[in-house]
Protein backbone atom coordinates (compact mmCIF):
# COMPACT_ATOMS: atom_id res chain seq x y z
CA UNK A 1 0.00 0.00 0.00
CA UNK A 2 1.60 3.60 -0.79
CA UNK A 3 0.64 4.98 2.23
CA UNK A 4 2.89 2.52 4.24
CA UNK A 5 6.33 4.18 4.60
CA UNK A 6 9.79 2.78 4.82
CA UNK A 7 12.51 5.21 6.58
CA UNK A 8 13.55 5.40 2.62
CA UNK A 9 10.65 6.14 1.45
CA UNK A 10 10.29 8.81 4.37
CA UNK A 11 13.67 10.48 3.96
CA UNK A 12 12.55 11.13 0.42
CA UNK A 13 9.38 12.82 1.26
CA UNK A 14 11.12 14.85 3.55
CA UNK A 15 13.88 15.73 1.27
CA UNK A 16 10.73 16.86 -1.33
CA UNK A 17 8.95 18.86 1.34
CA UNK A 18 6.36 16.71 1.47
CA UNK A 19 6.50 15.65 4.51
CA UNK A 20 7.48 17.89 7.84
CA UNK A 21 5.86 16.05 10.99
CA UNK A 22 6.27 12.96 12.27
CA UNK A 23 4.02 11.42 14.92
CA UNK A 24 5.02 9.12 17.42
CA UNK A 25 2.16 7.44 19.70
CA UNK A 26 2.28 4.99 22.18
CA UNK A 27 -1.66 3.50 23.03
CA UNK A 28 -2.85 4.16 26.61
CA UNK A 29 -5.26 2.36 28.42
CA UNK A 30 -8.39 3.49 27.32
CA UNK A 31 -6.76 2.92 23.58
CA UNK A 32 -6.11 6.72 22.14
CA UNK A 33 -2.88 7.65 20.61
CA UNK A 34 -0.43 9.43 23.17
CA UNK A 35 2.78 10.38 21.87
CA UNK A 36 5.00 13.56 20.32
CA UNK A 37 5.00 15.33 17.18
CA UNK A 38 8.26 15.53 15.82
CA UNK A 39 9.96 17.77 13.12
CA UNK A 40 10.75 14.99 10.43
CA UNK A 41 14.36 15.96 9.79
CA UNK A 42 15.23 15.53 12.99
CA UNK A 43 13.14 12.10 13.51
CA UNK A 44 15.47 11.01 10.42
CA UNK A 45 18.79 12.86 11.83
CA UNK A 46 18.33 11.36 15.48
CA UNK A 47 18.84 7.86 13.58
CA UNK A 48 17.88 6.15 17.19
CA UNK A 49 14.18 7.46 16.96
CA UNK A 50 13.22 6.34 20.68
CA UNK A 51 11.77 8.96 22.66
CA UNK A 52 10.38 9.02 26.26
CA UNK A 53 6.90 9.69 27.97
CA UNK A 54 5.88 10.13 31.74
CA UNK A 55 4.85 6.83 32.65
CA UNK A 56 1.78 8.39 34.21
CA UNK A 57 0.27 8.13 31.11
CA UNK A 58 -0.54 4.34 31.78
CA UNK A 59 -2.05 5.20 35.02
CA UNK A 60 -4.37 7.75 34.28
CA UNK A 61 -8.64 8.04 33.37
CA UNK A 62 -10.24 9.21 30.66
CA UNK A 63 -9.83 12.85 31.99
CA UNK A 64 -5.63 12.20 32.25
CA UNK A 65 -6.00 12.13 35.66
CA UNK A 66 -3.57 10.52 37.64
CA UNK A 67 -5.17 7.69 39.61
CA UNK A 68 -3.73 6.55 42.91
CA UNK A 69 -2.72 2.86 44.36
CA UNK A 70 -1.42 1.93 40.74
CA UNK A 71 1.65 -0.52 41.55
CA UNK A 72 3.50 0.64 37.77
CA UNK A 73 3.38 4.08 38.78
CA UNK A 74 2.84 6.49 41.40
CA UNK A 75 3.65 10.50 42.65
CA UNK A 76 5.17 8.05 45.72
CA UNK A 77 7.67 6.74 42.44
CA UNK A 78 8.03 10.15 41.29
CA UNK A 79 6.27 9.61 37.95
CA UNK A 80 9.22 8.76 35.98
CA UNK A 81 9.85 7.77 32.55
CA UNK A 82 8.76 5.12 29.67
CA UNK A 83 10.69 4.61 26.94
CA UNK A 84 8.55 5.02 23.82
CA UNK A 85 9.92 2.24 20.66
CA UNK A 86 9.27 2.94 17.55
CA UNK A 87 7.54 -0.15 15.21
CA UNK A 88 8.93 0.80 12.17
CA UNK A 89 6.18 -1.16 10.63
CA UNK A 90 3.83 1.05 11.75
CA UNK A 91 5.17 3.83 9.68
CA UNK A 92 2.43 5.49 7.48
CA UNK A 93 1.33 8.81 5.51
CA UNK A 94 -1.27 10.40 8.04
CA UNK A 95 -3.41 12.41 5.37
CA UNK A 96 -5.90 13.80 7.52
CA UNK A 97 -3.29 15.48 8.69
CA UNK A 98 -1.12 17.51 6.33
CA UNK A 99 2.24 17.12 5.84
CA UNK A 100 2.80 14.33 8.37
CA UNK A 101 3.77 10.40 8.73
CA UNK A 102 2.11 8.40 11.98
CA UNK A 103 4.54 5.70 13.80
CA UNK A 104 3.01 3.69 16.77
CA UNK A 105 5.27 2.66 19.66
CA UNK A 106 6.33 0.28 21.77
CA UNK A 107 5.78 0.88 25.39
CA UNK A 108 9.28 -0.15 26.95
CA UNK A 109 10.95 0.56 30.73
CA UNK A 110 12.89 3.93 30.95
CA UNK A 111 16.68 2.07 29.47
CA UNK A 112 14.73 0.03 26.85
CA UNK A 113 15.57 -3.05 28.28
CA UNK A 114 12.33 -5.08 28.45
CA UNK A 115 8.65 -4.10 27.66
CA UNK A 116 6.06 -2.86 30.17
CA UNK A 117 3.81 -5.60 31.04
CA UNK A 118 0.62 -3.38 31.40
CA UNK A 119 0.81 -1.88 28.33
CA UNK A 120 -2.07 -2.73 26.03
CA UNK A 121 0.79 -3.61 22.80
CA UNK A 122 2.50 -5.58 25.14
CA UNK A 123 -0.18 -7.33 26.44
CA UNK A 124 -1.81 -8.83 23.00
CA UNK A 125 1.80 -9.24 22.06
CA UNK A 126 1.93 -11.27 25.14
CA UNK A 127 -1.13 -13.64 24.13
CA UNK A 128 0.02 -13.71 20.31
CA UNK A 129 3.50 -15.07 21.63
CA UNK A 130 1.30 -18.01 23.25
CA UNK A 131 -0.21 -18.66 19.84
CA UNK A 132 2.99 -18.70 18.12
CA UNK A 133 4.45 -21.51 20.08
CA UNK A 134 1.57 -23.61 19.05
CA UNK A 135 1.96 -22.39 15.69
CA UNK A 136 -0.93 -20.51 15.42
CA UNK A 137 -1.64 -17.15 14.43
CA UNK A 138 -4.85 -15.05 14.62
CA UNK A 139 -6.12 -12.69 12.36
CA UNK A 140 -9.38 -10.39 13.62
CA UNK A 141 -10.87 -7.31 11.86
CA UNK A 142 -13.38 -4.97 13.74
CA UNK A 143 -16.12 -3.33 12.82
CA UNK A 144 -16.26 0.24 14.29
CA UNK A 145 -19.36 1.91 14.60
CA UNK A 146 -20.26 6.22 15.83
CA UNK A 147 -22.82 9.10 15.54
CA UNK A 148 -22.11 11.45 14.05
CA UNK A 149 -23.49 15.60 14.78
CA UNK A 150 -24.03 18.66 13.07
CA UNK A 151 -22.33 20.69 16.01
CA UNK A 152 -18.36 20.82 16.20
CA UNK A 153 -16.80 19.47 19.44
CA UNK A 154 -16.33 22.77 21.11
CA UNK A 155 -19.96 23.47 20.52
CA UNK A 156 -20.77 20.60 22.25
CA UNK A 157 -18.78 20.81 25.10
CA UNK A 158 -19.80 24.58 25.69
CA UNK A 159 -23.19 23.49 25.38
CA UNK A 160 -22.82 21.15 28.21
CA UNK A 161 -22.73 17.89 25.87
CA UNK A 162 -26.75 18.68 25.65
CA UNK A 163 -26.71 20.06 22.24
CA UNK A 164 -26.87 17.36 20.00
CA UNK A 165 -28.54 17.06 16.57
CA UNK A 166 -27.39 13.65 14.93
CA UNK A 167 -26.52 14.74 11.18
CA UNK A 168 -30.19 13.00 10.16
CA UNK A 169 -33.12 12.88 11.65
CA UNK A 170 -34.03 9.34 11.48
CA UNK A 171 -32.99 5.72 11.37
CA UNK A 172 -30.40 5.29 8.42
CA UNK A 173 -29.37 1.66 8.28
CA UNK A 174 -28.47 0.99 4.87
CA UNK A 175 -29.51 4.23 3.67
CA UNK A 176 -28.06 5.45 0.62
CA UNK A 177 -30.27 8.96 0.43
CA UNK A 178 -29.93 9.93 4.47
CA UNK A 179 -26.10 9.04 4.46
CA UNK A 180 -25.32 11.66 2.06
CA UNK A 181 -25.40 14.24 4.89
CA UNK A 182 -22.50 12.70 6.20
CA UNK A 183 -21.05 11.69 3.05
CA UNK A 184 -18.52 14.76 3.30
CA UNK A 185 -17.49 13.42 6.26
CA UNK A 186 -16.59 9.49 5.21
CA UNK A 187 -15.59 10.14 1.86
CA UNK A 188 -13.03 12.09 3.30
CA UNK A 189 -12.65 9.33 6.36
CA UNK A 190 -12.45 6.52 3.33
CA UNK A 191 -10.14 7.98 0.99
CA UNK A 192 -7.37 9.36 3.79
CA UNK A 193 -7.47 5.97 5.36
CA UNK A 194 -6.55 4.20 2.04
CA UNK A 195 -3.79 6.84 1.69
CA UNK A 196 -2.52 6.06 5.25
CA UNK A 197 -2.17 2.55 4.03
CA UNK A 198 -5.45 0.80 5.64
CA UNK A 199 -7.56 -1.30 3.35
CA UNK A 200 -10.63 0.13 3.69
CA UNK A 201 -13.81 -2.18 2.73
CA UNK A 202 -17.11 0.19 2.59
CA UNK A 203 -18.83 2.69 5.19
CA UNK A 204 -22.32 2.00 5.77
CA UNK A 205 -25.99 3.94 7.57
CA UNK A 206 -26.08 1.94 10.83
CA UNK A 207 -29.03 1.06 13.11
CA UNK A 208 -30.51 4.83 14.28
CA UNK A 209 -29.93 8.64 13.24
CA UNK A 210 -27.01 9.90 12.42
CA UNK A 211 -25.18 6.51 13.14
CA UNK A 212 -22.36 5.40 11.08
CA UNK A 213 -20.14 2.47 10.82
CA UNK A 214 -16.48 1.76 8.88
CA UNK A 215 -15.47 -1.42 7.84
CA UNK A 216 -11.47 -2.37 7.17
CA UNK A 217 -10.10 -5.78 5.83
CA UNK A 218 -8.74 -8.08 8.66
CA UNK A 219 -5.67 -8.93 9.26
CA UNK A 220 -2.77 -10.30 12.01
CA UNK A 221 -4.26 -9.06 15.71
CA UNK A 222 -1.79 -6.78 16.18
CA UNK A 223 -1.90 -4.87 12.64
CA UNK A 224 -5.67 -4.85 13.57
CA UNK A 225 -5.38 -3.41 16.95
CA UNK A 226 -3.19 -0.41 15.36
CA UNK A 227 -5.39 -0.10 12.51
CA UNK A 228 -8.32 -0.43 14.84
CA UNK A 229 -6.95 2.74 17.16
CA UNK A 230 -5.42 4.96 14.33
CA UNK A 231 -9.10 4.44 12.23
CA UNK A 232 -10.99 5.67 15.50
CA UNK A 233 -8.24 8.89 15.80
CA UNK A 234 -8.58 9.60 12.22
CA UNK A 235 -12.73 9.20 12.02
CA UNK A 236 -12.26 12.31 15.09
CA UNK A 237 -9.43 14.60 13.71
CA UNK A 238 -11.07 14.33 10.64
CA UNK A 239 -14.49 15.56 11.84
CA UNK A 240 -12.66 17.74 13.98
CA UNK A 241 -11.17 19.31 11.05
CA UNK A 242 -14.60 19.40 9.13
CA UNK A 243 -16.43 21.38 12.15
CA UNK A 244 -18.15 18.50 13.07
CA UNK A 245 -18.33 15.78 15.98
CA UNK A 246 -18.33 11.92 16.51
CA UNK A 247 -18.68 9.97 19.44
CA UNK A 248 -17.74 6.54 20.03
CA UNK A 249 -19.45 6.13 23.17
CA UNK A 250 -21.52 2.81 23.99
CA UNK A 251 -24.64 4.37 24.12
CA UNK A 252 -24.35 8.43 24.41
CA UNK A 253 -28.10 8.70 24.61
CA UNK A 254 -31.68 6.72 25.15
CA UNK A 255 -31.54 6.33 21.18
CA UNK A 256 -32.57 2.83 19.98
CA UNK A 257 -29.00 1.46 19.03
CA UNK A 258 -25.70 1.81 21.01
CA UNK A 259 -22.41 1.83 18.84
CA UNK A 260 -20.81 -1.61 19.06
CA UNK A 261 -17.04 -2.83 18.13
CA UNK A 262 -18.46 -6.30 16.81
CA UNK A 263 -14.85 -8.39 16.64
CA UNK A 264 -14.17 -11.13 13.81
CA UNK A 265 -12.05 -13.59 14.63
CA UNK A 266 -10.44 -16.49 13.53
CA UNK A 267 -6.95 -18.52 13.59
CA UNK A 268 -4.72 -19.63 10.95
CA UNK A 269 -1.39 -21.83 10.79
CA UNK A 270 1.78 -20.07 9.92
CA UNK A 271 1.57 -21.36 6.38
CA UNK A 272 -1.85 -20.23 5.97
CA UNK A 273 -4.19 -22.79 6.50
CA UNK A 274 -7.33 -21.62 8.36
CA UNK A 275 -7.51 -23.63 11.08
CA UNK A 276 -11.06 -23.15 12.12
CA UNK A 277 -12.04 -24.68 8.61
CA UNK A 278 -13.15 -28.51 8.39
CA UNK A 279 -14.60 -29.35 5.32
CA UNK A 280 -16.00 -32.40 6.58
CA UNK A 281 -18.00 -30.46 8.97
CA UNK A 282 -21.62 -29.59 8.51
CA UNK A 283 -21.08 -26.08 9.30
CA UNK A 284 -17.23 -26.27 8.27
CA UNK A 285 -16.12 -25.66 12.22
CA UNK A 286 -12.80 -27.51 13.05
CA UNK A 287 -12.25 -29.00 16.73
CA UNK A 288 -10.03 -26.36 16.77
CA UNK A 289 -12.78 -23.68 16.29
CA UNK A 290 -15.51 -25.81 18.85
CA UNK A 291 -12.85 -25.55 21.15
CA UNK A 292 -11.75 -22.06 20.98
CA UNK A 293 -15.44 -20.96 20.58
CA UNK A 294 -16.38 -23.17 23.91
CA UNK A 295 -13.55 -21.10 25.36
CA UNK A 296 -15.24 -18.00 24.66
CA UNK A 297 -18.79 -18.86 26.14
CA UNK A 298 -17.21 -20.46 28.84
CA UNK A 299 -14.72 -17.21 29.98
CA UNK A 300 -17.56 -14.85 28.53
CA UNK A 301 -18.03 -12.74 31.68
CA UNK A 302 -14.09 -13.13 32.94
CA UNK A 303 -13.40 -10.81 30.03
CA UNK A 304 -16.24 -9.19 29.79
CA UNK A 305 -14.67 -6.05 31.35
CA UNK A 306 -12.31 -5.85 28.66
CA UNK A 307 -14.92 -5.42 25.94
CA UNK A 308 -17.15 -3.13 28.23
CA UNK A 309 -14.37 -1.19 30.17
CA UNK A 310 -16.67 1.97 31.39
CA UNK A 311 -19.79 2.30 33.23
CA UNK A 312 -21.50 3.50 29.91
CA UNK A 313 -20.48 0.69 28.11
CA UNK A 314 -23.28 -1.51 29.92
CA UNK A 315 -26.38 0.78 28.87
CA UNK A 316 -25.91 -0.63 25.23
CA UNK A 317 -27.25 -4.22 26.32
CA UNK A 318 -30.92 -3.73 26.11
CA UNK A 319 -33.42 -6.73 24.27
CA UNK A 320 -33.76 -5.63 20.59
CA UNK A 321 -30.87 -3.29 19.90
CA UNK A 322 -29.00 -5.60 18.02
CA UNK A 323 -26.84 -4.99 21.29
CA UNK A 324 -27.11 -9.19 22.55
CA UNK A 325 -27.69 -9.98 26.12
CA UNK A 326 -26.82 -13.36 25.94
CA UNK A 327 -23.58 -15.09 25.56
CA UNK A 328 -24.71 -17.76 23.11
CA UNK A 329 -23.41 -19.01 20.09
CA UNK A 330 -25.56 -19.34 17.10
CA UNK A 331 -25.07 -19.50 13.23
CA UNK A 332 -25.91 -16.40 11.82
CA UNK A 333 -28.15 -15.08 14.18
CA UNK A 334 -27.49 -11.42 15.56
CA UNK A 335 -29.46 -11.44 18.95
CA UNK A 336 -26.93 -14.20 19.70
CA UNK A 337 -23.54 -12.95 21.60
CA UNK A 338 -21.16 -14.59 19.54
CA UNK A 339 -22.22 -15.31 15.56
CA UNK A 340 -20.91 -18.10 13.61
CA UNK A 341 -20.12 -16.55 9.58
CA UNK A 342 -18.62 -17.70 6.58
CA UNK A 343 -19.72 -21.75 7.28
CA UNK A 344 -18.08 -23.72 5.05
CA UNK A 345 -15.41 -21.42 3.96
CA UNK A 346 -11.97 -20.40 4.25
CA UNK A 347 -13.30 -17.28 6.02
CA UNK A 348 -15.55 -19.19 8.57
CA UNK A 349 -15.01 -16.88 11.91
CA UNK A 350 -16.62 -16.61 14.83
CA UNK A 351 -18.14 -12.65 15.18
CA UNK A 352 -18.10 -11.48 18.94
CA UNK A 353 -20.83 -9.02 18.61
CA UNK A 354 -20.47 -8.71 22.82
CA UNK A 355 -17.73 -5.48 22.66
CA UNK A 356 -18.56 -1.44 21.96
CA UNK A 357 -17.08 0.87 20.45
CA UNK A 358 -15.63 2.09 23.68
CA UNK A 359 -13.48 -0.76 24.22
CA UNK A 360 -8.99 -0.76 23.86
CA UNK A 361 -8.60 -3.16 20.55
CA UNK A 362 -5.97 -4.60 22.37
CA UNK A 363 -7.07 -5.86 25.66
CA UNK A 364 -9.74 -6.80 23.87
CA UNK A 365 -8.46 -9.08 21.27
CA UNK A 366 -6.12 -10.27 24.17
CA UNK A 367 -8.74 -11.77 26.32
CA UNK A 368 -10.54 -13.03 23.80
CA UNK A 369 -7.44 -15.02 22.40
CA UNK A 370 -6.20 -16.38 26.24
CA UNK A 371 -10.18 -17.41 26.35
CA UNK A 372 -10.03 -19.64 23.01
CA UNK A 373 -6.55 -21.06 24.02
CA UNK A 374 -7.75 -21.88 27.47
CA UNK A 375 -10.74 -23.99 25.69
CA UNK A 376 -8.12 -25.83 22.99
CA UNK A 377 -5.87 -26.31 26.24
CA UNK A 378 -8.70 -27.69 28.09
CA UNK A 379 -10.30 -29.78 25.07
CA UNK A 380 -14.00 -28.54 26.29
CA UNK A 381 -16.35 -29.49 23.53
CA UNK A 382 -19.21 -27.10 22.15
CA UNK A 383 -22.22 -26.68 23.63
CA UNK A 384 -25.17 -27.18 20.84
CA UNK A 385 -26.13 -23.88 18.57
CA UNK A 386 -28.51 -21.59 20.56
CA UNK A 387 -31.35 -21.27 17.79
CA UNK A 388 -34.35 -18.71 18.15
CA UNK A 389 -34.55 -15.34 19.93
CA UNK A 390 -31.51 -15.41 22.40
CA UNK A 391 -33.28 -11.88 23.79
CA UNK A 392 -36.34 -14.24 25.17
CA UNK A 393 -34.17 -17.27 26.08
CA UNK A 394 -34.61 -17.78 30.01
CA UNK A 395 -31.74 -19.75 31.34
CA UNK A 396 -29.10 -19.12 29.24
CA UNK A 397 -25.95 -17.54 30.17
CA UNK A 398 -25.99 -13.50 30.54
CA UNK A 399 -23.85 -11.12 30.17
CA UNK A 400 -22.70 -9.04 32.93
CA UNK A 401 -25.27 -6.33 33.32
CA UNK A 402 -22.49 -3.57 34.95
CA UNK A 403 -19.33 -2.71 35.22
CA UNK A 404 -19.09 -3.37 38.58
CA UNK A 405 -20.08 -7.10 37.81
CA UNK A 406 -17.61 -7.21 35.48
CA UNK A 407 -14.52 -6.24 37.22
CA UNK A 408 -15.63 -8.69 39.87
CA UNK A 409 -15.75 -11.77 37.15
CA UNK A 410 -11.99 -10.03 35.84
CA UNK A 411 -10.47 -9.53 39.32
CA UNK A 412 -11.56 -13.83 40.21
CA UNK A 413 -10.97 -15.09 36.94
CA UNK A 414 -8.06 -17.64 37.48
CA UNK A 415 -7.85 -18.38 33.42
CA UNK A 416 -6.99 -14.56 33.15
CA UNK A 417 -5.05 -14.40 35.62
CA UNK A 418 -2.99 -17.34 33.98
CA UNK A 419 -2.46 -15.64 30.94
CA UNK A 420 -2.20 -12.08 31.65
CA UNK A 421 -0.17 -12.36 34.94
CA UNK A 422 -1.62 -11.13 38.14
CA UNK A 423 -0.03 -7.08 37.83
CA UNK A 424 -1.85 -7.29 34.35
CA UNK A 425 -5.59 -8.04 35.88
CA UNK A 426 -4.52 -6.09 39.04
CA UNK A 427 -3.65 -2.88 36.92
CA UNK A 428 -6.78 -3.37 34.84
CA UNK A 429 -9.39 -4.19 37.97
CA UNK A 430 -8.04 -0.84 39.85
CA UNK A 431 -8.55 1.02 36.64
CA UNK A 432 -12.21 -0.21 36.65
CA UNK A 433 -12.70 0.33 40.31
CA UNK A 434 -11.61 3.61 40.29
CA UNK A 435 -14.18 4.57 36.65
CA UNK A 436 -16.98 2.80 39.65
CA UNK A 437 -16.03 5.02 42.10
CA UNK A 438 -15.79 8.10 40.15
CA UNK A 439 -19.45 7.31 38.99
CA UNK A 440 -20.49 6.26 42.58
CA UNK A 441 -19.85 9.61 43.84
CA UNK A 442 -21.62 11.60 41.08
CA UNK A 443 -24.64 13.04 41.24
CA UNK A 444 -26.96 12.80 37.73
CA UNK A 445 -29.01 15.38 35.85
CA UNK A 446 -31.20 11.88 36.15
CA UNK A 447 -31.29 12.05 39.96
CA UNK A 448 -31.79 15.83 40.03
CA UNK A 449 -34.70 16.40 37.79
CA UNK A 450 -36.28 12.83 39.44
CA UNK A 451 -35.90 14.06 42.89
CA UNK A 452 -35.49 17.52 43.65
CA UNK A 453 -39.16 18.42 44.08
CA UNK A 454 -40.24 14.89 44.38
CA UNK A 455 -38.23 13.66 47.07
Amino acid sequence: MPGNLTLDALTELVEQGEIDTVTMAQIDMQGRLMGKRFHARHFLDAGVHETHSCNYLLTVDQEMEPVPGFKSASWAQGYGDYMMKPDLSTLRLAPWAPGSALVICDTLDHHGDHPIAVAPRSVLKAQLARLADKGMVSKTASELEFYVFRESFDQVHDSGYRALTPTSPYNEDYHILTTAREEGLMRAVRNDLYAAGILVENSKGEAWAGQQEINVKYSDALDSADIHTITKHAVKEIALAQGTAVTFMAKYADAPAGSSCHVHQSLWSTDGTPLFLDENDPHGMSDTMRSYVAGLLKYASDFTLFLAPNINSYKRYVAGTFAPTKAVWSRDNRTAGYRLVGENTKAIRIENRVGGADLNPYLAYAAQIAAGLAGIEEGLDLEPEFRGDAYTGEGIREIPKTLRDALAAADESAMLRAAFGDDVIDHYVHAARWEQSEYDRRVTDWELARGFERS
